[in-house]
């Protein structure tokens, strides 16, 4: 992440952080050198649902920026049970969803209670009621979530297609529709090596927005990311890949014009009277990868999906799974895991159809 989207994220947290009370400032500031930049904020935004209804609730003060820390110490496991079920049942949140936002919760209480001093050295809070709040049972074994994941992610066949499909096929699809043609024709290098990326290496979303040009090796087919917990680390991409790449940057300067300082790798198209240039955003590389999916017959296919389709074609290939561990950066083997429990599905139906 460079400097320029860094102080971007820091101008929006610290702007969330005018409506939380001054404690929660003080934890996210403890926080900054550990927790990556849009985990702060995501933190940031859950505080201010959870202080938001304690407002509604009349448990606190008439703003959340009021609500002290007495307050917090007088929550009862009931009161914070009622705020999880809020959770799921008015705001409609998924289990996974809640226990993220409990995690955050957890932290900061923690904090206020373990780390934090008042100037004669007692904790901020005495009784820390997160302490005795468990987070939701996932049930979901890894062959479910495998079984879940089959039906949306794209087979060896189905690279190469969708790959021509983003190229080419798009525009001619769309030939009468003047404006998302000409869309088309002055992005598609830059979609096709979007898509060609994450499907010739399995980067996540924020990895792939978060590239700039320096974090390139083309000639070792490298590329340097920043994964979760702001670990650095070089990650290999496939020779497609390696050529989608090179044909955008081929185009990327004359087509963008980017000021020398704007080194981020993937651009968008200028925007508004002055034509002022932006990196491309996650969620804008999220929405083209939905409108070429839908567009394909495949509506399911998220960025996401493609890091799968490139995990799951990666293990029939290789089998190697430390190495595919590594290559996607997950903390544990046993999330690399699943795609042992899609291919085995795979080699199942092969040795039935033997005898069909």
């Amino acid at each position: 992440m460079d400097k320029t989207t860094k102080a971007h994220y820091m101008s929006r947290i610290d702007e969330k952080l005018t409506d939380l009370p001054w404690y929660v400032t003080e934890y996210i500031d403890t926080r900054k050198r550990k927790l990556s930049h849009t985990t702060l904020l995501n933190y940031c935004h859950d505080y201010i649902i959870f202080f938001d209804w304690l407002v509604a609730e009349r448990f606190a003060a008439p703003s959340r920026k009021e609500v002290e820390l007495s307050v917090l110490e007088k929550l009862t496991v009931r009161e914070i049970e009622s705020f999880l079920t809020f959770l799921e049942y008015q705001l409609g949140n998924s289990k996974l969803t809640i226990n993220r936002k409990l995690s955050a919760l957890k932290s900061l209480f923690d904090y206020l209670q373990n780390k934090a001093e008042t100037a004669d050295l007692k904790p901020y809070l005495e009784r820390n009621v997160m302490a005795k709040i468990e987070f939701n049972a996932l049930k979901e074994s890894q062959e479910t979530i495998a079984n879940r994941i089959e039906g949306k992610i794209l087979r060896a066949d189905d690279f190469e297609l969708f790959r021509q499909f983003v190229a080419y096929d798009f525009g001619e699809q769309n030939r009468e529709n003047k404006r998302l043609n000409q869309f088309h024709e002055f992005n598609r290098e830059r979609d096709t090596a979007i898509v060609s990326l994450i499907l010739g290496s399995g980067l996540r979303l924020s990895e792939v927005a978060g590239i700039n040009l320096e974090d390139l090796d083309m000639n070792k087919g490298l590329v340097r990311v920043i994964r979760k917990g702001n670990k650095e680390q070089y990650v290999y991409f496939s020779e497609q890949a390696k050529l989608d790449l090179e044909n955008y940057l081929n185009i990327r300067e004359a087509r963008y014009k980017p000021e020398k300082s704007e080194t981020y790798l993937f651009m968008g198209a200028p925007i508004g009277r002055k034509g002022k240039n932006r990196r491309l955003t996650p969620r804008s590389i999220e929405k083209l990868i939905e409108k070429y999916a839908t567009a394909f017959g495949k509506p399911a296919l998220t960025v996401h999906a493609l890091r799968h389709s490139f995990a799951t074609r990666y293990h029939q290939e290789n089998n190697d799974v430390p190495r595919l561990k590594n290559q996607l950066g997950h903390a544990s083997i046993q999330t690399t895991m699943i795609y042992t429990h899609l291919t085995d599905e795979e080699m199942r139906k092969a040795v039935i159809n033997m005898d069909k």
